[in-house]
């Protein structure tokens, strides 16, 4: 799960961690207003979509007084920002964070990041902010510097101070680093975060080290634990039919392809796209009903498949273990008959209940292409859509 910006910094400055004085805005009036009542003579116009390079795609503008501060938000508010995390479509700024502006001395990168690899949160830090962290590790990767923590123990003020030291943040500035450090880590633990990224981390001209910049990330088996945080859920931000199919607890994602899937296990769900590539085809979905879909739960999985305007044809690949063949099965037939399917349907089936599944598929009238095996389907349903 994503939030804003401006809402990441209001979950960071609950821990102590030092942010610039800020307000959202819906419209020019109240970005106007915000600007009022930050009374600082430069203020800074942030466009607020889930997605970085905003900057560099003009959603970021320094204002100098009033005016400048309406016509950049009258310039920002309802326009299409494409970065390089959007996508060519782009997304469409609703709100703006209308921010104090800051005298700043110097940017660094700090981010906090789980390594799949030791299974432990590593803290990440460079000299080089302001940029894509991507970028500074292919040209300089010298300047990045890590420190694996132990879950045990948490960070510790050594690792704090060292990455500091590293980093070149002025001497007697080290502490005050140290201690936003920590304290950023307690955010992350304690919210379940994924992601707490802070690019830029400047310090001041009057010697502050502040998150100019805040991205947090939060994992969405975990929200749960923090329903405060589930409340700054943007729905605007997010693909309708990822949040439909979030209600059946199915889990979707939009791809750029032609042919939706429907698989059950997000490994068997993954080795289904990989072998629809294989044979020259392009998967429109990822989708994994899970180990215990029913009936109903198939039938929404085929109408959020379907909402997709470029679908052009269905594999359904399930391999029966807790999940039974004949309940897909049945599912399957129900929703094409309720949505007058008339696009290509592929499906293979097999583990429990096969015979019954098939024999259902077999008697339901409908035109389906059986597959006997997840190759001879990928093939089929490229054949049959190409």
């Amino acid at each position: 799960m994503n939030i804003h910006e401006y809402q990441g910094k209001e979950v960071l400055r609950k821990y102590g961690v030092a942010v610039p004085n800020g307000k959202v805005a819906f419209s020019v009036e109240e970005a106007v207003e915000a600007a009022k009542e930050l009374g600082t003579q430069v203020c800074v116009v942030k466009a607020q979509i889930h997605a970085g390079g905003r900057g560099k795609a003009g959603g970021v503008k320094v204002a100098k007084n009033l005016d400048e501060v309406r016509t950049y938000a009258d310039e920002i508010l309802g326009k299409t920002l494409v970065t390089h995390q959007t996508g060519p479509e782009g997304k469409e700024v609703k709100r703006l964070l209308i921010e104090e502006g800051c005298d700043i001395k110097k940017e660094y990168y700090v981010g906090l990041v789980l390594d799949r690899q030791t299974s432990r949160v590593v803290l990440m830090a460079s000299e080089e902010g302001g940029t894509e962290i991507e970028e500074v590790a292919e040209k300089t990767p010298e300047k990045i510097f890590k420190e694996e923590i132990d879950p045990i123990v948490g960070l510790t003020s050594f690792q704090a101070r060292r990455i500091a030291f590293n980093i070149n943040i002025p001497n007697e500035l080290i502490g005050q680093a140290a201690k936003f450090m920590l304290s950023l880590y307690t955010a992350f633990i304690e919210k379940d975060c994924s992601i707490a990224e802070i690019n830029p981390l400047v310090v001041t001209g009057d010697g502050k080290v502040m998150a100019l910049d805040a991205k947090l990330n939060f994992d969405d088996n975990a929200t749960y634990r923090n329903k405060d945080i589930v409340e700054y859920r943007d729905l605007d931000e997010e693909d309708p039919k990822e949040i439909e199919a979030s209600k059946y607890d199915l889990s979707y994602i939009s791809l750029d392809g032609n042919i939706g899937c429907m698989v059950n296990g997000a490994g068997l769900a993954m080795s289904t796209m990989d072998i629809i590539k294989h044979y020259g085809g392009d998967p429109a979905n990822f989708l994994d009903v899970g180990g215990s879909a029913t009936a109903e739960k198939v039938t929404e999985a085929f109408k959020i498949i379907l909402s997709d305007e470029h679908v052009k044809g269905i594999f359904v690949n399930i391999f029966g273990g807790i999940m039974k063949c004949d309940i897909i099965a049945e599912g399957v037939v129900e929703a094409a008959k309720q949505l007058g399917l008339t696009v290509p349907l592929v499906v293979r089936l097999e583990g429990t209940n096969v015979k019954e599944g098939k024999e259902i598929l077999k008697n339901s009238g409908i035109n389906i292409t059986a597959a006997e095996s997840m190759a001879d389907g990928a093939q089929k349903i490229v054949s049959l859509v190409g």
